[in-house]
């Protein structure tokens, strides 16, 4: 069978994988903190037809002779560029300007006491469309408690504030009091609300976690991530170190305002039609070689 019909299946296989990607980035241009997609190719292994020779006294070197078998997926990567910056005025939308992730945790009980973050579920995300829940903790719109420090948690239902383990840190969820008339988020993920004798309080801080290598982060849905052995985690054997805003090089956090995504449509109907154009030459690539099966099965005749 001819080469080029294999070449051109390998093609079109690589080109359907693209045009999926460009339609889940084209899906999700509106999402909160979503981060684009983009496939590269790399060339499979190629046949030797003749091997390269040195040159000799009385004659030059000859180069290899090699045919090629077509291409195939080289990676698929996650761009973790900045997305534009959309203000809502609402008080519990944040938007990170900056490296970092804000880190959201399951696996808490309400009664918890210096809990051990190894037995609590941890993912990381961009988007920072927060929610109070109805015992006043900041969640996420899955219901994943937003982790902070130090603090000034009032107790629930008679129960002492709740802490995590985090090395040497205490990490804890951030509750907003019943009683508070109104809270604030500042730039450095500070929480500060007023009680109700219209006196300053301090919820707690909001941190963040880092990653050298963010693109190594899996994807798990609904906007969020999780850790992986190549993510570069600012941390020790697989727990995050949690670093301040606007320090060490991390986000400063902008309150009334949210990171969209970072898709650039007309760069995705581009691709989009790069893609699609590449699959129908590879198509044609089956096509021709099929006529040519033809004219030698026709030959007897």
């Amino acid at each position: 069978m001819l080469r080029s019909m294999y070449s051109g299946i390998a093609g079109m296989r690589g080109f359907q994988t693209q045009l999926d990607i460009v339609g889940n980035n084209i899906a999700n241009v509106n999402t909160v903190g979503f981060k684009k997609g983009r496939v590269t190719f790399q060339d499979m292994m190629s046949q030797t037809v003749a091997g390269a020779s040195a040159p000799t006294g009385i004659r030059g070197g000859v180069n290899a002779q090699q045919v090629g078998l077509g291409s195939q997926i080289g990676s698929i990567d996650n761009i973790h560029t900045q997305g534009n910056r959309q203000t809502t005025n609402r008080a519990l939308d944040l938007a990170l300007e900056g490296d970092g992730m804000f880190v959201f945790a399951t696996g808490i009980a309400l009664d918890a006491n210096a809990v051990d973050i190894a037995d609590v579920n941890l993912q990381y995300s961009r988007a920072g469309n927060l929610y109070l829940d109805d015992f006043g903790y900041i969640v996420n719109p899955n219901g994943q408690y937003l982790l902070g420090v130090n603090g000034l948690t009032a107790e629930v239902e008679g129960q002492e504030p709740d802490n995590i383990t985090v090395g040497a840190e205490q990490a804890t969820r951030i509750r907003i009091p019943e009683s508070a008339s109104s809270f604030s988020i500042q730039g450095d993920g500070t929480v500060i609300y007023i009680d109700a004798n219209n006196q300053t309080q301090e919820a707690g801080q909001i941190m963040l976690a880092n990653f050298s290598n963010p693109g190594g982060l899996e994807k798990v849905g609904s906007n969020m991530y999780r850790s992986s052995v190549n993510d570069g985690m600012v941390g020790t054997n697989g727990i995050p170190q949690l670093i301040a805003p606007e320090t060490q090089g991390v986000a400063q956090i902008v309150s009334g305002a949210l990171e969209m995504s970072n898709v650039d449509l007309a760069e995705e109907f581009t691709d989009m039609i790069v893609g699609q154009r590449g699959f129908q030459a590879n198509t044609r690539i089956i096509t021709t070689s099929d006529e040519i099966l033809q004219e030698l099965v026709n030959l007897k005749r």
